[in-house]
């Protein structure tokens, strides 16, 4: 009977040194590792910082993750995510969180490179009427003869608050819905993907995911008020459409995530954006 409870407790014992060394390993783990969520238009520039990051600072992980703006700032408050993308401005219910804006970026309205509609130069109050469908075929702004598609990002999308905020109110502060037959997608690529792929429809993405990259079909940003949606005329002023990038967190960082933070706020990290066709921070200076 002795020897079996020494076996059983020697069994026990095993157990808890092999769970403490567990435990004590993943905490030394995730002491180098944060997991960075949220905003699908920062989600590419994040996961290629991170990359470079990771690369100078060997043992460090930064898992960066998408699920939208409001999504990434939700699971910076709840802890669920060190850092929170956001590409909208925090609302007032949320200003108790830390947040810096890493970047500006544009919004583009993207077409079809086949529609003629391309070439023009539309309003904004013409887009405006496209997404509340009083607007519903292109020859009523000089293109064909066809039905217009129009596709949207999901409510709660960073994206599509920008775009919310930025076309779909007029000069007398009068807020206009998106219809409810426009097509919603989850992320800035499945718009540019569903516009590539048919000539009749209209979308909205971040300025810098218009450009095709290795086997992506194209998209054309249109001229919206005289001025072509570039990073220049964004500077100047003239193009409209534009919006902050923000890192949120619970409380002001420190170590890990200070540090990954510091990084993009650099001098490399900003050049990196930049040639990413973001606007840096002191762009203008």
């Amino acid at each position: 009977m002795k020897k079996k409870r020494r076996i059983f407790m020697g069994i026990i014992m095993t157990a808890l040194i092999v769970s403490v060394s567990i435990i004590s390993s993943c905490k030394s783990n995730n002491e180098f590792m944060i997991t960075v969520a949220g905003s699908t238009s920062v989600q590419p520039y994040a996961e290629m910082l991170a990359e470079i990051y990771e690369k100078e600072h060997s043992g460090s992980k930064v898992d960066v993750q998408g699920g939208g703006s409001s999504v990434g700032i939700s699971a910076a408050k709840s802890g669920v995510a060190e850092i929170g993308m956001s590409s909208r401005w925090l609302k007032d219910t949320e200003s108790d969180l830390w947040s810096v804006e890493i970047a500006k970026d544009g919004l583009a309205i993207i077409v079809h490179p086949d529609n003629p509609v391309k070439n023009l130069d539309l309003t904004l109050e013409q887009i405006r009427k496209i997404y509340t469908a009083e607007i519903t075929n292109w020859k009523e702004v000089g293109g064909n003869d066809a039905k217009i598609h129009v596709i949207t990002r999901e409510e709660g999308s960073g994206t599509r608050t920008a775009f919310e905020d930025l076309v779909m109110v007029d000069e007398n502060k009068e807020k206009y819905r998106i219809t409810p037959k426009a097509i919603v997608q989850d992320s800035n690529g499945s718009v540019r993907f569903s516009v590539s792929d048919d000539k009749n429809s209209i979308g909205f993405i971040s300025l810098g995911l218009v450009e095709a990259e290795k086997g992506q079909k194209e998209v054309v940003a249109i001229m919206l008020e005289g001025a072509e949606a570039s990073v220049e005329n964004i500077m100047s002023g003239d193009y409209k459409l534009s919006r902050p990038f923000l890192f949120v967190t619970l409380e002001e960082p420190a170590g890990l995530i200070k540090d990954f933070i510091d990084f993009v706020l650099s001098p490399i990290g900003q050049d990196i954006l930049k040639k990413e066709g973001l606007i840096p921070l002191h762009a203008e200076e």
